[in-house]
């Protein structure tokens, strides 16, 4: 049987015709492509026109992040609440500007840090750190919504800044609204694994005027007009630079292959939570499976991830990934939480019995195979190789108690 691997982008003939037609007209750094993506998200974001949102096209989702929090005001000295169990990415943008990551632990078996946990984290601070605290980075794991208005209501009530992580979270909704449309700035990812990709790449939303000028001129070099502005002009070749800014500008290359996925964002959607709803349907039943959580009434579930728990601890989830692999599945672990990451652990002095719930998760997750190009037949395969594979691993000389 041909190998499942974790993830395979989901690209057809129309995005490949789009990309092609940008090389025919050639102009492919940043131009009309970006421009036509930007609105074209900012719509799919707020279709009613109800709420103006700026939309700032880069070439990363960490790059996202970084305008974002430079925009709200991070700077050297300050701190930002995130999640250890996360990409490195939530935290290290805290570090481009000087400021540190406060890492926060997860509550017993939830994947997403949530509005509550942050409150009591940031209340938990002495006086001292939390006079230093100037923003909070919620991550919604996995396309799992963080209550967002919650922590709103509270950043805003303690002066803090809010800029959320939504690099899984496309399309996912909190009580029938899109992420993208809470906080300060929201930074969404297109890498080659997201449900819209475009390779690499990712947008900053915010709903601020004053906020959106300084990403967008942060974004390339510091420069008080983009290139295709500037060459739309008589004077092409004049240019201010009025700020040490980043190279963080998407090409219309990428742009054109955005604006086709857009197209198709809600069918992927629609097909993630069908392989998950047969995933959980067949993983409930199984003794030392637990599926992940479903989203609340009134919520939409990106489904970016399918995040199983193996119960047994690291050394059979390991065994489990390695059996799978065997077989040709894909798996994935999301995530090694930060503060094991020896930059952090080091830099920090952080230890592992400081983040004990992320630790069991840490020990007990494997991300299945989730994306729309998988056949029926191919999640069945998965299933079954699943299950089989842990009767497997458990059985083995009797080493994980099974």
């Amino acid at each position: 049987m041909d190998a499942i691997p974790f993830h395979r982008p989901s690209l057809n003939e129309d995005d490949i015709e789009a990309v092609v037609g940008v090389l025919r007209e050639g102009w492919v750094t940043t131009g009309p492509r970006c421009r036509e993506f930007e609105e074209g998200f900012a719509h799919y974001l707020a279709p009613d026109g109800s709420e103006e949102l700026h939309c700032i096209a880069v070439n990363s989702g960490t790059a996202a992040l970084h305008l974002g929090l430079e925009a709200a005001g991070v700077a050297a000295g300050d701190l930002v609440l995130t999640p250890s169990f996360t990409f490195t990415a939530s935290a290290e943008v805290s570090r481009y500007l000087g400021a540190d990551p406060w890492l926060v632990d997860n509550e017993p078996g939830e994947f997403v840090v949530g509005a509550d946990t942050f409150i009591r984290a940031y209340e938990a601070l002495d006086k001292k750190h939390r006079k230093r605290v100037k923003a909070i980075l919620p991550v919604h794991y996995g396309g799992l919504p963080v209550d967002m208005e919650k922590l709103e209501e509270f950043c805003e009530a303690e002066g803090l800044g809010l800029v959320d992580d939504a690099a899984h979270a496309l399309p996912t909704h909190r009580k029938g609204k899109p992420i993208g449309r809470f906080g300060q700035a929201t930074a969404f990812s297109f890498y080659a694994t997201k449900t819209l990709c475009t390779g690499e790449g990712g947008m900053v939303v915010t709903r601020d005027g004053a906020m959106a000028l300084r990403m967008r001129t942060m974004r390339l070099h510091g420069i008080n007009q983009d290139v295709f502005e500037r060459y739309r002009q008589a004077n092409r070749w004049y240019y201010e630079v009025v700020e040490a800014g980043y190279k963080y500008n998407m090409s219309d290359i990428m742009a054109a292959l955005g604006l086709s996925q857009l197209q198709r964002i809600d069918a992927f959607r629609d097909r993630r939570e069908a392989i998950a709803r047969a995933y959980s349907e067949a993983f409930a039943p199984v003794e030392g499976l637990t599926t992940p959580p479903e989203a609340e009434p009134g919520d939409l579930h990106a489904w970016h991830l399918y995040p199983l728990r193996v119960a047994g601890g690291r050394a059979l989830r390991d065994a489990l990934i390695a059996e799978l692999a065997r077989r040709e599945i894909g798996t994935s672990v999301h995530f090694i939480p930060l503060h094991r990451q020896p930059y952090y652990r080091d830099h920090y002095g952080l230890r592992p019995e400081d983040f004990p719930h992320a630790e069991a998760l840490f020990a007990e997750e494997v991300s299945l195979p989730i994306y729309p190009d998988l056949s029926d037949g191919q999640v069945e395969r998965v299933i079954h190789e699943v299950v089989d594979s842990l009767a497997v691993v458990r059985s083995d000389e009797g080493r994980f108690g099974g």
